[in-house]
């Protein structure tokens, strides 16, 4: 669904993102760990066009990505949910969602939207800057699924999260995967999160991916190792 090969990215002469390949599959959860600074949100930023690249192929469901701008990646099926979930505070909920639906040329939330996240329809004429922080990451989410996304892309979505919200999100993510049949990439440095959430798990170090395990073998011990400061 989302394959990403030879990804190079770079500001100036320091090298962020070097070589790294990627694969993911239809209906596949792949988190992307490591600690601060290694590359998550340069790599996620890169893959929305956010960040230039230097060099590499990125493609979505046979679609090379590589030369598109972010809003045209949007509507080849790119969702991203940025870090700091970047919703607009003074807009409603209503509002803030109907900026993800104006990228793909839609007018009307969906009804399905507000099934998944039962909280936004209670809260649609709230303005984004009075939710709770768990609150605003499901406003976030629901605003890059307006988009109709075949792959979701979430930065460091537990970043200033309560640990019992936690939980709730990793739930949410598998089960927008069951319902709308998409893949998600998601980076995050929170293991019990990843463990939740991913079916495969890329450890990135140093702009390179390092380690690599599914979820049922996962060797927790080892991976926290690399989580490490």
């Amino acid at each position: 669904m989302l394959s990403i090969k030879h990804h190079l990215v770079a500001y100036g002469q320091s090298t962020i993102i070097q070589d790294l390949n990627l694969d993911v599959q239809k209906n596949e959860i792949v988190a992307v760990v490591g600690r601060n600074g290694m590359g998550k949100t340069t790599l996620m930023k890169s893959l929305i066009g956010m960040t230039p690249t230097k060099g590499g192929e990125v493609s979505l469901d046979g679609t090379d990505l590589s030369r598109l701008k972010s809003f045209q990646r949007v509507r080849a099926g790119l969702g991203f949910v940025p870090q700091g979930r970047m919703i607009f505070p003074t807009l409603t909920v209503r509002e803030n969602i109907e900026t993800g639906l104006a990228a793909v040329g839609e007018k009307k939330v969906p009804e399905d939207l507000y099934e998944m996240f039962p909280v936004l329809k209670e809260m649609q004429n709230r303005r984004g800057g009075n939710l709770s922080g768990g609150q605003q990451q499901q406003l976030a989410i629901a605003r890059a699924l307006a988009t109709r996304p075949k792959v979701l892309l979430l930065d460091e979505p537990t970043e200033g999260i309560q640990p019992n919200i936690i939980k709730e999100i990793a739930q949410t993510l598998r089960r927008i995967r069951d319902e709308r049949g998409l893949s998600i990439v998601v980076s995050e440095q929170v293991l019990s999160f990843v463990m939740d959430a991913a079916d495969r798990i890329l450890v990135i170090e140093k702009g390179a991916i390092v380690h690599e395990e599914s979820r049922a073998e996962a060797d927790q011990e080892k991976i926290a190792s690399y989580l490490a400061v």
